[in-house]
C-alpha cells in the first residue's frame, strides 16, 4: 500500500466523523491547517451569516492562519480576545462578552473515537462558550488530538497538553520544570475547570473540522 500513513489517518478521521455527526455535531474534514482555514472561512461562516466573532485559547485557531484571517476584519465586530496589550481587567469584560458572540472559535484538548469532546481550562471561558452562549461555536480539532476513550483524554491533557500550554504561557506551575502533573495548588495553576461535551445541542450548533494534520497541543 502506497502513503500508509495518510491512508491510517484517513480511516481514523472517517470514523471520528462518523461518531461525532452520530452526536449531533457538524463534521468537515480538512487535509490540513490551510484547508481548515479555508473550509471556516469559505464555508461554515457564510452559511451562519455572523454579525459578531470571538474566540477561546487555542494554538490550532492560530496555525491554521484563521485568527489574522479574522482579527482585523471589517466586515464583523471582531472581540479579540488575544490582544496581549490589553489591561487585565478589561480582557476579562471582554471575555465575559465573547460568551454572546454569534460564532466563537477555539480548538480542543482530546477528542474521543467515540465523539466526545473533552477539556481542561484555566479561567473557564472556553469551556464555558463551547457549552453555552455563543450561537455558533467552530471547534478545530487537529489528529493528533483523537484519543481512544474518556481515560487516554484525561491521561492526554494531564499528562501532555495542561504541562505544555503551562511552559508555553509561562506559568509558575511546578509542571514547568517537571513536564508532569503534580496537582498543584500554584496560584497560576491553569488546570481548573473539566468539561466533556457528548452530545452537540441544539443539534448543529457546534461544527467541528477535523484537520489530517498535527496541530496544537
Amino acid at each position: 500500500m502506497k502513503k500508509p500513513i495518510q491512508n491510517y489517518w484517513a480511516l481514523r478521521l472517517e470514523q471520528t466523523r462518523k461518531a461525532l455527526e452520530k452526536n449531533n455535531f457538524d463534521v468537515f474534514v480538512a487535509k490540513d491547517g490551510s484547508e481548515a482555514k479555508d473550509i471556516v472561512l469559505n464555508t461554515i461562516i457564510p452559511s451562519i451569516k455572523p454579525r459578531t466573532l470571538s474566540w477561546g485559547g487555542s494554538v490550532t485557531l492560530v496555525a491554521t492562519g484563521l485568527y489574522e484571517a479574522l482579527k482585523d476584519d471589517a466586515r464583523y465586530e471582531v472581540l479579540d480576545t488575544f490582544d496581549k496589550k490589553m489591561p487585565k481587567e478589561d480582557m476579562a469584560e471582554l471575555r465575559r462578552q465573547a460568551l454572546l458572540v454569534d460564532v466563537f472559535m477555539t480548538g480542543t484538548n482530546a477528542l474521543t473515537q467515540a465523539g466526545q469532546l473533552v477539556n481542561l481550562d484555566m479561567y473557564g471561558n472556553r469551556v464555558a462558550a463551547i457549552t453555552f452562549g455563543p450561537k455558533h461555536v467552530i471547534i478545530l480539532v487537529g489528529r493528533n488530538k483523537i484519543v481512544a476513550d474518556l481515560d487516554e483524554a484525561v491521561k492526554r491533557v494531564k499528562g501532555y497538553a495542561a504541562p505544555v500550554n503551562a511552559m508555553r504561557l509561562d506559568k509558575k506551575t511546578p509542571c514547568v520544570h517537571t513536564a508532569v502533573c503534580e496537582e498543584c495548588k500554584s496560584p497560576e495553576r491553569i488546570c481548573n475547570t473539566w468539561t466533556i461535551t457528548e452530545k452537540g445541542f441544539p443539534k448543529g450548533r457546534t461544527k467541528v473540522v477535523l484537520i489530517n494534520q498535527d496541530l496544537g497541543f
